[in-house]
């Protein structure tokens, strides 16, 4: 079955979502994800509570490993909780992964985490995106051009 086009993901509940990445790092793939979960997490993600603005992905030894993010421990889930910010694993086509540790590896990029989410069959998913990190002179052009589309499209909306 064929993998779904990036702007087609099936984002039915985000839980969060990490803004700066789109700033910080130059996007040019995203993939879908799985995440593997231990039951409190998913009830933690189900009060939407969770944050993954600090974290990254990274391949070892031929799995992804999404590392840094905190979901924190689910208020009434007592000797049973999990970890807050334990690396969970990531649920990918072996192909899938091939491409991006050839990436990482030949190339450079980074794997970030822009959104965690709940599909419509409640799943929890994590886009990840395969990034190239923007230096600063990339950044002020970013935020040029963000503020003349910005200002184009008032203009355009001004003038009916």
């Amino acid at each position: 079955m064929a993998r779904p086009k990036p702007e087609t993901f099936d984002k039915q509940k985000t839980v969060a979502e990490n803004r700066r990445a789109r700033f910080d790092y130059a996007v040019e793939d995203r993939y879908e994800a799985g995440l593997m979960l231990q039951g409190t997490e998913v009830k933690a993600l189900r009060a939407g509570e969770a944050s993954i603005a600090e974290s990254y992905a990274e391949v070892k030894g031929g799995e992804v490993w999404l590392i840094n993010a905190n979901i924190p421990e689910f208020s009434h889930g007592n000797r049973f909780n999990h970890e807050p910010k334990r690396p969970r694993k990531l649920l990918l086509n072996q192909r899938e992964i091939n491409k991006m540790m050839g990436a990482v590896e030949r190339k450079g990029m980074t794997l970030v985490p822009l959104s965690v989410y709940f599909n419509r069959h409640g799943r929890a998913k994590v886009e990840l995106g395969l990034a190239k990190g923007r230096k600063a002179q990339d950044k002020r052009e970013y935020i040029k051009d963000r503020d003349w589309k910005r200002d184009k499209a008032r203009v355009m909306r001004e003038q009916g």
